[in-house]
């Protein structure tokens, strides 16, 4: 990688803190009359696709040239992939496993735990429910060499995104017919998601165009921003494409601050990207505990219930992901490199 993307890392934390703020108030047992906050943060569920954006961006950073030179070694690659998901994922698993103990919770406990339950067709898989995205990035991970051929120059990464968006389409419009699947194709299948992945290899393509672009004239990526802001909330009749074009935005904005300090770039949102996976991943083992504490029968404003439960789990969540990168994880990987 040729800079150091600070404010990306920063677009990062944004997306987990949006996700769990979603995530909460969609969850609330009492169902609050809270109405403008509702249209406002239930779009957050998509920032998942702005985590693939940023998922293909990163892996073109530190792989792209790598994989086009041949310099690569393909047992490495594929051994970090499992050593910085597995671990923390799997003890999500098994606590899950022990909190909810059944034949299916097993079945699915196993499958969660290869990391290749993205390729099973419509898995709707309880355990850890929103592991699903592992399980779309997992299969990018092993499809990554095959993506490095199909971004290998601008003309080919344009047909392949007009290929993959053609193919969301007939995903969700034909091939989810009731007598040819048995559910709808949705975000967890990969063919649904490829176009978010795609257009990261784009960004990654242009990215000096870019950034070159967006720093000759200061004002610009922030209108760019501002205009996608307002389309991703004004257009949800056609998602995809306001979705593409507002987090696609969102990266290029971040990766024209380089390393300028400001909302995107300082120690705080540094902190939390640096955990964003592990915080994704456990807020709602943390909310279910906010949960049994019935905070509906103390507090009556439906604002404050909400900013009070997001809190108690957000901070949760982050001293537990806290908590296993700093002690535990460099323990564990230890002893993985002993065995392995």
């Amino acid at each position: 990688m040729n800079f150091r993307y600070q404010s990306l890392y920063g677009l990062r934390a944004v997306a987990a803190i949006g996700i769990v703020m979603m995530h909460v108030l969609s969850n609330l047992s009492v169902k609050l009359t809270i109405e403008p906050l509702r249209s406002i943060i239930n779009p957050f569920t998509n920032f998942t696709f702005l985590f693939m954006i940023v998922s293909a961006f990163g892996m073109c950073c530190g792989y792209y040239e790598k994989f086009k030179q041949g310099d690569i070694n393909l047992n490495s690659f594929y051994k970090k992939r499992y050593i910085r998901i597995l671990p923390f994922f799997a003890l999500l698993v098994l606590i899950d496993l022990a909190i909810n103990p059944s034949v299916s919770e097993l079945y699915e406990c196993f499958a969660n735990l290869t990391l290749a339950f993205g390729l099973l067709p419509n898995a709707g898989i309880s355990v850890i429910g929103v592991g699903w995205f592992l399980g779309v990035v997992f299969v990018f991970y092993m499809i990554f060499p095959f993506f490095v051929f199909l971004m290998d120059n601008k003309r080919r990464a344009w047909f392949v995104l007009m290929v993959a968006v053609l193919l969301h389409f007939l995903a969700i419009g034909y091939f989810s017919r009731p007598e040819l699947m048995v559910s709808p194709v949705g975000k967890w299948n990969i063919v649904y998601s490829f176009p978010f992945f795609v257009a990261g290899g784009l960004i990654f393509l242009y990215r000096q165009s870019a950034q070159n672009m967006l720093n000759h004239t200061k004002w610009l990526p922030l209108l760019l921003l501002s205009l996608a802001i307002v389309g991703y909330y004004a257009l949800p009749s056609i998602h995809l494409f306001s979705e593409l074009f507002f987090f696609s935005v969102a990266v290029l904005y971040a990766i024209s601050r380089l390393e300028k300090k400001g909302f995107l770039n300082n120690s705080v949102m540094t902190f939390i990207s640096n955990i964003s996976m592990e915080i994704y991943l456990s807020h709602m083992l943390f909310y279910r505990a906010v949960e049994m504490l019935h905070l509906e029968k103390y507090i009556l404003n439906g604002y404050m219930l909400f900013v009070l439960s997001f809190l108690m789990t957000f901070v949760g969540a982050m001293f537990f992901s806290f908590a296993w990168k700093k002690f535990i994880e460099p323990c564990l990987l230890s002893l993985i490199d002993h065995f392995l």
